[in-house]
């Protein structure tokens, strides 16, 4: 009698494998084993190797006898894996059926083993040209530049703390507490401090403003004191929904603590300097094209990652690949180092096959399209996050220093892993985006924001 394993579908790519063991399998390896440990024992009384066989298997036979006969299980049942190429998700789940109990040493026997393994599914990847995609072009305007250039200029001007409020370019520090319509202060209402410029309030309040000073107490409906724009992150502020229409509508009573104001900063060379330390720039006219170059950049980034977002969600979308649901929820309850209970794994669940479905793509996509990381790969990527935090000239590349830099970083395992699967993701995507029918678009940076605001939102 030899050992025999066995294989039952028992559900959508789940599988029962059965490894039977005869005492033939495991007789002369547990006999070894407790060779093995008797020369080893450390026990008081006897000299080292000279504790007697019959006491260590009294002391220790059942432990050895138990440990042999499992390992013999996974050896079996990981070779029937290999020999049958079985692609499985995770490892396979000990079933309830499998008691380590049944194993005795004063009865050596057949045992019978049961586990569960969730099988990988067969599918096909959506093929990229049948799907259309938006690629978005953000125009930068001379308005934009010119709010950013004032925003830095308030950013490196110069702070003063003026007795009264004298326009739209004062800072206040507030604190709103929550009232009523009188004024009168609510119970366990919502207190906060905040910082904001004057400009930030709807012009119609901004007179109301006008004369106060430090210690003055304002009376607001937040819906009469900020236009749509600056609601939502006034709302947010206080603890409320950015679109919640009642809290829009609640009072509250605005302490001025602080009156501040901003000198900004002169459209000088020293300015340009601070800004800019490693640059030249002598002109506006210079100063306003590196503006520009920057915002340009920015934004195309921000429509780059937009766009892999968008190809993610095609495929993920797109490709239909059923899963052996009930395996995979057994395995996250019980199946990792921290065991999860059933609403968790309920709440998790959705979301971890999202991942698992992008993984299977991935995968299938970098094999069937024969795309590979090499070391070089992720030496080039090293460099490239290297340059993204100082700024280099081409002449500092081949410096010494670098190439150390590099050969650290390429023995750093967590570096390395990390590089190796945003290299695979991005290669994804450049093949996907090479196929993709994308459609070009013009935008307003206002809209885009937009959208990307609602994708936050709509995030699985």
């Amino acid at each position: 009698m030899m050992a025999t394993v066995t294989r039952e579908n028992i559900g959508l790519l789940n599988e029962k494998i059965i490894v039977k063991v005869a005492k033939e399998d495991y007789l002369a390896s547990f006999e070894k084993s407790l060779k093995n440990y008797s020369k080893k024992a450390n026990i008081p009384g006897f000299r080292k190797g000279m504790v007697p066989a019959g006491m260590i298997k009294k002391m220790h036979g059942q432990a050895v006898f138990t440990d042999e006969v499992l390992r013999t299980v996974e050896k079996e049942l990981s070779n029937y894996m290999v020999n049958e190429k079985l692609e499985v998700f995770a490892q396979p789940l000990p079933l309830p059926e499998t008691d380590a109990r049944q194993i005795d040493m004063n009865n050596p026997a057949e045992y019978a083993f049961a586990f569960e393994v969730g099988l990988k599914p067969e599918f096909q990847v959506a093929d990229p040209s049948k799907l259309n995609s938006t690629k978005y072009k953000v125009a930068v305007t001379n308005e934009m530049v010119g709010e950013e250039i004032e925003r830095l200029q308030l950013r490196h001007g110069k702070m003063t703390e003026p007795e009264t409020i004298t326009g739209d370019d004062n800072l206040l520090n507030v604190v709103f507490t929550e009232t009523d319509k009188e004024g009168n202060k609510i119970e366990n209402g919502i207190s906060k401090d905040n910082s904001l410029l004057v400009k930030y309030f709807v012009q119609t309040f901004r007179p109301d403003l006008i004369g106060k000073k430090k210690d003055d107490v304002v009376i607001l409906q937040l819906s009469q004191a900020f236009s749509e724009k600056e609601m939502e992150w006034i709302l947010s502020d206080l603890g409320l929904e950015e679109k919640d229409i009642a809290g829009s509508e609640k009072f509250f009573e605005m302490r001025i603590t602080k009156v501040g104001f901003v000198e900004r900063s002169l459209m000088n060379e020293d300015f340009y300097k601070t800004v800019y330390p490693d640059k030249e720039i002598k002109t506006e006219e210079e100063f306003r094209e590196m503006i520009n170059e920057e915002m340009k950049n920015y934004w195309e980034k921000q429509s780059r990652n937009h766009f892999e977002h968008e190809m993610y969600h095609l495929l993920v979308d797109h490709t239909k690949i059923d899963f052996p649901e009930s395996f995979l929820k057994r395995w996250m309850q019980n199946g990792t180092d921290k065991p999860k209970s059933q609403e968790e794994v309920e709440k998790e669940f959705p979301e971890f096959v999202n991942q698992l479905k992008w993984t299977l793509i991935t995968d299938k996509i970098l094999r069937e399209q024969h795309i590979e990381i090499t070391a070089d790969d992720i030496k080039a990527f090293a460099k490239q996050q290297l340059f993204g935090y100082m700024p280099m000239k081409s002449n500092e590349e081949s410096q010494p220093w670098l190439q150390d830099y590099v050969n650290r970083m390429m023995e750093d395992k967590k570096f390395v892993e990390d590089a190796y699967h945003r290299l695979r993701t991005r290669k994804v995507f450049e093949w996907a985006e090479s196929n993709v029918r994308a459609v070009e678009k013009s935008i307003s940076s206002e809209e885009f924001g937009k959208l990307l605001h609602e994708h936050q939102h709509h995030k699985h």
